[in-house]
């Protein structure tokens, strides 16, 4: 039986969408809101490892902007229509990059520089039919964890090995399982910027790059970015349908609109590559792909409310108060269930939440300065001190664990 993000998401309280918004435009609600910061911190964590600056660029830009890099010419159709401010026409960015290719643009380069590397997690906005829009999969403002790395030709080659394997390992992390690679190429002319044989060149690299990290792919013929080739990751939602999250692209075709150049160590101004590189995606698809992998059960370093405290009665609240304020100092999101329900209702409630932990104080626990502890995989533990349930929730956490830990 398949699991439809949007009812999960919706019963779990974690988006919602209103008329008055419009279709395709959701509302994060703050448990949604938690699972994305921290998706975002993970990104930002990743970019900054693989040499990523991060960057700020407006979601307006002129219209003359998307004319150069070659967006209003093949895209138009999937943009907003254009605003009129002051005599000059603006429009929402339908992508990042050429904002990305004016920053890199700002300052002379040298060859010392390369690779320049610009992450900026940034809205993005696609004039989707409202037949093909549907929850988190489908919208019409994408927030994409979007990379792009200007290097010399030579340089290529490890910084896409380099993209694919963190890729894996953020695939790893999330327990993401790959259906396959696919290597989108080039299909029928008109529909593409540049020549054939420049297409070819950047076509062998890929393969190249997908050679070296062991990787087995498809090649689809048609499936090309307007711009360039891509690798794209294929996985496969919950009913086996096949979606793509990741994408490295290459393009020579941007840096050659926007004139981009650099000085190469013989002195002469040369040509920079530019590489599009997507590792977790925007960031409504993957919340939508983790909500049905995870069947809203997530890890504990992404659940909204990671510890329920459940004093058993009123002479309970003050010391389970006390144990919510030692949780939140260490980093954790915890909630104090009070006692408007029996501690059965209560606990089952927490399951239905996907709380990974439960927490219950009664009698014996606040003389013992212990908690009976629940774990959403159905395991208890009666008499665990505070101190280490606190360590053990904010070990998991910091870890970025799959599992609920209290092992042995």
């Amino acid at each position: 039986m398949s699991i439809d993000h949007r009812e999960l998401g919706r019963s779990l309280d974690l988006f919602a969408t209103h008329p008055d918004v419009g279709s395709g435009l959701p509302l994060w609600l703050p448990d949604g809101a938690v699972i994305r910061a921290e998706l975002e911190r993970f990104a930002a964590e990743q970019a900054a490892r693989a040499g990523s600056q991060h960057v700020y660029t407006p979601v307006l830009a002129k219209r003359a902007l998307f004319e150069r890099s070659g967006h209003w010419g093949k895209f138009a159709d999937d943009m907003f229509p254009p605003m009129r401010v002051g005599g000059e026409e603006f429009v929402l960015r339908p992508a990042n990059c050429p904002h990305h290719a004016l920053v890199y643009a700002s300052q002379q380069r040298s060859y010392r520089d390369l690779p320049v590397r610009l992450s900026e997690l940034a809205p993005m906005f696609r004039s989707e039919l409202s037949g093909v829009l549907g929850g988190l999969s489908r919208v019409r403002q994408i927030n994409l964890d979007d990379t792009h790395v200007f290097c010399a030709p030579e340089q290529i080659a490890d910084e896409v090995e380099s993209a694919l394997r963190q890729i894996r390992h953020v695939y790893d992390v999330l327990g993401i399982e790959v259906a396959y690679l696919r290597l989108s190429r080039r299909g029928e002319a008109g529909k593409y910027l540049g020549d054939a044989a420049l297409w070819e060149r950047c076509e062998e690299m890929l393969r190249d790059a997908l050679a070296a990290v062991g990787a087995e792919y498809v090649e689809a013929p048609g499936e090309a970015a307007f711009y360039g080739p891509k690798i794209d990751i294929e996985v496969r939602d919950s009913a086996g349908r096949e979606e793509s999250l990741s994408t490295v692209q290459l393009d020579f075709n941007q840096p050659e609109r926007f004139d981009l150049r650099y000085v190469a160590a013989d002195g002469s101004s040369r040509q920079p590559v530019m590489i599009h590189r997507g590792v977790m995606s925007a960031m409504e698809r993957l919340v939508a792909h983790l909500i049905e992998l995870y069947d809203g059960a997530f890890p504990v370093w992404l659940a909204p409310v990671q510890l329920a405290i459940l004093p058993v009665g009123e002479a309970h609240a003050a010391v389970a108060g006390k144990i919510y304020d030692d949780a939140v100092a260490a980093g954790l999101r915890a909630d104090v269930v009070g006692a408007e329900a029996t501690v059965a209702q209560r606990i089952r409630r927490a399951h239905e939440r996907r709380v990974p932990y439960v927490a219950v104080v009664g009698d014996r626990e606040v003389d013992a300065g212990q908690v009976a502890l629940r774990l959403r995989d159905g395991r208890r533990r009666n008499n665990v001190d505070i101190g280490v349930l606190l360590g053990e929730l904010s070990r998991v956490s910091r870890e970025r664990s799959r599992d609920l830990g209290f092992s042995g």
